[in-house]
């Protein structure tokens, strides 16, 4: 009789055992993962080699401070402002142009360039000093999609920067590794299937909430259903209020 229950204790239902499948799968999934995020930290931290001939790859442009602006006493303090600010833009040609329709006919404009707006996050981490922080001014604007004001900060004199052009030299170039490039597409070709990117969505990055739960609507709330939700003595009492008016 006892090995008989050890017997029949060992077998698993149906159900436990497509449990189990799936618990295996989830692991190598997330072995996968994991090993795909070391392998990218170890291409990113691959140390740059200069190269025998540098060679230009269009232009780029970015700001600088301006030369009145450089040569007066508070020289060094907008430069120091401007190192935190300061963006890049990268184009072919020297024109930095883009196509936009107009007319039913496409043209070319300039593309506009502006200096870095301070999310809240970068505004505690930069540690702007205080007379830094005079020359910005804090601003709201509205998202339509996420429904709430996003909160930046401006700076309120970008008269005292220009734009510049240069051309933009490779000097460096990053060795490649050819058993690692090979590691990391087998890797990106698998998790980037559909069924193994749902799993990682849902069970490593975490369920996210519906939009649908998000918005649905109160059905207590509906007017509609108030009109059928209306109880029994309510419609009781309006009856005898409407007989007394009729009186």
């Amino acid at each position: 009789m006892e090995k008989d229950h050890l017997m029949f204790s060992r077998l698993r239902s149906l159900r436990s055992k497509k449990r189990i499948v799936k618990k295996d799968v989830e692991k190598q999934i997330r072995k996968k993962y994991k090993r795909s995020k070391e392998l990218w930290k170890i291409r990113r931290e691959i140390p740059l080699v200069p190269l025998e001939k540098p060679y230009q790859k269009g232009f780029v442009r970015f700001f600088v401070v301006r030369d009145d602006v450089k040569r007066s006493k508070d020289g060094d303090f907008f430069v120091g402002i401007l190192s935190k600010i300061n963006t890049k833009m990268y184009s072919e040609t020297r024109k930095f142009l883009k196509k936009k329709r107009k007319f039913g006919r496409r043209i070319y404009v300039d593309r506009e360039q502006k200096l870095v707006q301070l999310s809240a996050c970068q505004w505690n981490k930069l540690g702007l000093t205080t007379r830094e922080k005079q020359y910005f001014l804090k601003r709201e604007e509205y998202n339509p999609f996420r429904k709430r004001y996003n909160i930046y900060y401006e700076f309120i004199e970008p008269w005292r920067f220009v734009l510049r052009v240069q051309p933009n030299m490779i000097t460096h170039c990053k060795p490649l590794d050819s058993d690692l490039e090979k590691e990391i597409d087998k890797l990106d070709s698998y998790l980037g299937q559909h069924k193994v990117a749902g799993i990682v969505h849902k069970k490593i990055y975490g369920k996210p909430t519906l939009w649908k739960d998000k918005y649905k609507r109160d059905q207590m709330k509906s007017l509609k259903n108030f009109h059928y939700n209306i109880s029994a003595i309510e419609i009781a009492e309006k009856l005898e209020d409407e007989n007394v008016l009729k009186l």
